[in-house]
């Protein structure tokens, strides 16, 4: 009989948007929640393979642990009380990330997946779709980070590059510049041997800075207060000659207030872009979006080969320097909503609405 009991339960269910992630047997949403069916006393995940349940029977739970307390049991064919082959894979990616970086040397990748008894090629596979990185790219980004905080407490450049773990110098200099964005003795004394120009301007959401090395546009800077802009400049390049810009480099802060204002006019700056391998894929993947559409943090990872590296993603957004010029802005949630921004929400939404008026 369908009692108003019953028809309340399964209109509470259809409006409970976890719904639809167990009708798609999203595994995704698997250690999220899990639900429970009252016809049958079970609970599973939410990408369990049984035959749906009626909306009616179910309900929602944050964890085994509460839906044991409800008084079902776990699901025989899914295993919700189980570590799910995500977390499993996770775990996995966890010890060969540790593995990388306690060794001296870095390890080889049939070294890295004997542990987890899958072939390379699938260790492979499955380690860069977590990470967005390969091994050996996560392995390089962990001994220039290592270069780095050797260089910065005074090693010689030698001690820091055989320090971490490369086996020659030469195989340091051929990406020094890349991974340092200087050469590595100039980094060491902090940027002493860089010149960076730069120049304040205003524009609509408030001061923008823009600082430019030999490579290219090396920050765009959105606040409110110009002095707090010049001294996170100073913090990212402490020992480089800052050098206010002149009339013609004011030219350029210009062009980026233009952009700012009417974002129609297009962008189209040398960029010095300063990352690891996946903060430059996501990047890359930032300013593929036309003006005045938007991506989610999901597409985004999808877009670059790395569907589960959603958090990463977020990381990378996180880091970028270059406002409007890598267009951070335009990643929202998966729903539409804006969430974090490094520049602040209001910026965002306005940066959006602007575009989107054309």
């Amino acid at each position: 009989m369908n009692t108003p009991e019953k028809q309340a339960a399964r209109a509470a269910t259809l409006a409970d948007p976890r719904w639809s992630a167990v009708q798609a047997r999203d595994a995704q949403a698997d250690g999220r929640f899990v639900y429970s069916v009252r016809s049958t006393g079970v609970y599973c995940r939410p990408s369990c393979g049984a035959r749906p349940a009626r909306p009616e029977n179910v309900a929602f739970h944050a964890s085994a642990a509460d839906a044991e307390r409800a008084g079902f049991r776990p699901c025989k064919r899914c295993k919700p009380d189980q570590l799910s082959l995500a977390g499993q894979h996770a775990a996995m990616v966890t010890a060969a990330c540790r593995a990388i970086e306690q060794a001296e040397t870095a390890p080889t990748l049939e070294q890295l997946a004997k542990p987890s008894g899958l072939s390379p090629f699938h260790f492979h596979r499955v380690f860069k779709s977590i990470t967005g990185v390969t091994p050996k790219q996560y392995a390089t980004a962990h001994r220039t980070r290592r270069v780095r905080r050797k260089l910065e407490h005074g090693a010689s450049v030698t001690e820091a590059i055989f320090d971490a773990g490369y086996n020659a110098s030469s195989r340091f200099y051929e990406t020094a510049n890349q991974v340092l964005g200087m050469t590595p003795s100039s980094y060491r004394t902090g940027g002493a041997d860089s010149d960076i120009r730069f120049a304040i301007g205003e524009c609509s959401l408030g001061a923008i800075l823009v600082a430019q090395s030999e490579r290219g546009v090396c920050a765009i800077l959105l606040g409110d207060d110009p002095d707090a802009l010049a001294r996170e400049l100073q913090d990212r390049f402490p020992k480089a000659r800052l050098i206010g810009g002149d009339r013609d480099y004011e030219r350029l802060v210009a062009q980026v207030v233009g952009f700012v204002e009417a974002p129609a006019l297009g962008l189209d700056l040398p960029l010095d872009v300063r990352g690891t391998a996946f903060q430059q894929r996501v990047w890359r993947a930032l300013r593929d979006i036309p003006v005045g559409s938007t991506a989610s943090y999901g597409e985004i990872a999808r877009r670059i080969g790395s569907p589960k590296a959603m958090r990463a993603v977020a990381q990378a957004c996180a880091g970028n320097m270059l406002a409007v010029a890598i267009p951070c802005h335009r990643v929202v949630r998966s729903d539409g909503s804006l969430s974090g921004y490094r520049w602040g929400v209001p910026r965002k939404r306005a940066l959006l609405e602007r575009e989107a008026q054309g």
